[in-house]
């Protein structure tokens, strides 16, 4: 028999020599497949990811603070949640930094391992062209159009993906924290504290949603402008308003009451300043016209007393505090004690209404201050 032939050439494979580079391919070919999916699920949950974390960021800028509030004082955990969030912004911003940065880097690297499984590609080619051609798809379907369900339907989306971002924030904070540590210290050295920038973005989604309000009709023309008197006044120091002494009416606390009587009428003005006799330029307190005139002592009475507000306190801090109390005066301070004038319940309240066309506190409606008449 000649050497090499095949003593069965009916039975394929039996006495023919093994081809080891087929072998070998077959092998990888197992073993790529498994590779495959797993680099098709890393793309698929890091495309999820960056489209969570994107249309989450968006979402919060556009929810309602209000209706937020509403919800987690009926007791929902959610709406709770996310409130405390929105009172801390930078831990929120953080954690969807850190979760942005780690979706990204999954659907990159999950975009190499195919690259390199099912065309070759290795090295810094399959690193550098590989993401550039990847980059529309993620930007459609990781960041535009996760951003745009959520400006049209923060609440609900929010709502939604809730309990999720909870279980990242947990996950992701000791990272984040070093990214919110980091901010709080730029935030000292420039002076933009985080609570002046919430309340800057409470007060104009509070305006907007009073606009919009006032064109579906649920608001009328008066409450309207009540509600943008209040912002504009809203953070205006109450030294503004300050009424001198010498414009107010004032008696003694031994002074008959006719006397006060008689000032009020000649000021017009429904308020008497009293001073203490015993230590004259030193204020007792007040008392309204009316009471005056239904008191049946001839004495000044009833004499209240004056609330002391400092000149840096705000309008409506201190108008909140006149209501709460009652009174319709206050008395203004200095750091030294010493009395810088008064203002009354009704000064503040004026530029509520009239807005930035409210004149001086001291003024008239005419412009001019308050005199005695007669």
């Amino acid at each position: 028999m000649p050497v090499g032939a095949l003593p069965f050439p009916c039975c394929p494979g039996v006495g023919q020599r093994a081809d080891p580079g087929r072998g070998q391919a077959a092998r990888d070919a197992r073993g790529r497949g498994p590779v495959i999916w797993i680099a098709l699920a890393l793309g698929v949950a890091g495309l999820l990811l960056s489209g969570f974390f994107s249309g989450l960021e968006t979402g919060f800028y556009r929810v309602t603070r209000i209706r937020l509030v509403l919800e987690a004082l009926g007791g929902d955990r959610i709406a709770g949640m996310l409130l405390w969030l929105t009172n801390h912004p930078s831990l929120f911003i953080a954690t969807c930094l850190v979760g942005n940065t780690l979706a990204d880097y999954v659907t990159s690297l999950a975009a190499v391992l195919a690259a390199e499984i099912l065309f070759g590609l290795r090295g810094h080619a399959a690193e550098i062209v590989v993401p550039l051609l990847l980059t529309p798809v993620v930007f459609v379907y990781g960041d535009l159009l996760p951003k745009n369900l959520f400006l049209h339907a923060p609440n609900r989306l929010l709502r939604k993906g809730g309990p999720l971002f909870a279980l990242f924030v947990v996950l992701f904070f000791p990272v984040a924290a070093v990214l919110w540590a980091v901010d709080r210290m730029l935030a000292a050295l420039v002076g933009e504290t985080p609570e002046r920038v919430r309340l800057t973005i409470a007060r104009r989604e509070l305006r907007l949603l009073l606009e919009e309000g006032h064109q579906v009709g649920l608001l009328q023309p008066a409450q309207r402008e009540l509600a943008q008197g209040i912002f504009a006044v809203a953070k205006h120091p109450v030294s503004r308003y300050v009424v001198p002494l010498e414009q107010m009416p004032r008696v003694r606390t031994n002074a008959p009451k006719a006397a006060a009587q008689q000032l009020a009428c000649q000021y017009g003005s429904p308020l008497v300043v009293v001073e203490d006799a015993d230590q004259p330029g030193r204020l007792a307190g007040y008392t309204r016209a009316v009471e005056l005139h239904l008191d049946r002592s001839d004495r000044v009475a009833p004499i209240r007393s004056l609330i002391e507000v400092s000149p840096d306190d705000h309008h409506l801090d201190v108008l909140m505090r006149l209501h709460s109390r009652g009174e319709d005066l206050a008395e203004v301070v200095d750091s030294s004690g010493r009395t810088l004038g008064l203002v009354t319940a009704e000064s503040l309240r004026r530029p509520l209404f009239e807005g930035s066309a409210a004149g001086h506190p001291g003024e008239t409606s005419k412009g001019e201050p308050a005199r005695p008449q007669g």
